[in-house]
C-alpha cells in the first residue's frame, strides 16, 4: 500500500528547468502513487507550458509510471468522496479528486506545492508542500 502520494505539481516540476525542479526529480525518484487524472493533468501542462512534444510526453509519462506505483484511477466512488472533501475542506472539485484518490488508495502524505500547508484530511492524509523553505 502506497504512503505517498504526488501531486501534479511535482510531476511537472520534475520535467522542468524550474529552481524546484531537483526536489521535485527526487521524490519522483522516491515513488508513491499517481492518478490518472495527474497524468491527464500533467499532459496537459507539458504541452502548453513546458512545450513538449508528444514524444516527450509520452516518454516522461512512461517514465512517470515505472516510477510511481500504482497509478490510481478516477471512479464513480472517488468522485462521490471527492464532493465530502470538497463541501468540508473547501478544495475545487479537481484537487479534491485528488485528495480523495489518495485517500481511498490510503496514502499518508500527499505532495502538493498549492493544497495548504500541513493540512491533515480526514484524520490521517498529511499534506505537505515540498518545496517551502524551512
Amino acid at each position: 500500500m502506497p504512503g505517498d502520494f504526488l501531486d501534479t505539481n511535482v510531476l511537472v516540476y520534475a520535467f522542468s528547468l524550474d529552481p524546484r525542479a531537483q526536489r521535485a526529480e527526487a521524490l519522483l525518484a522516491q515513488g508513491g502513487a499517481v492518478s490518472v487524472q495527474g497524468l491527464n493533468e500533467f499532459t496537459n501542462v507539458a504541452r502548453r507550458k513546458l512545450g513538449m512534444s508528444w514524444k516527450e510526453v509520452r516518454e516522461a509519462l512512461a517514465a512517470i509510471r515505472v516510477l510511481c506505483k500504482p497509478v490510481l484511477p478516477v471512479d464513480i466512488d472517488t468522485h462521490t468522496d471527492a464532493l465530502d472533501v470538497a463541501e468540508r475542506y473547501g478544495y475545487s472539485i479537481f484537487d479534491a479528486l485528488t485528495i480523495a484518490t489518495a485517500l481511498r488508495a490510503g496514502c499518508d502524505v500527499f505532495y502538493s506545492e498549492d493544497m495548504g500547508e500541513r493540512t491533515r484530511i480526514g484524520g490521517r492524509l498529511q499534506i505537505v508542500n515540498p518545496f517551502r523553505r524551512s
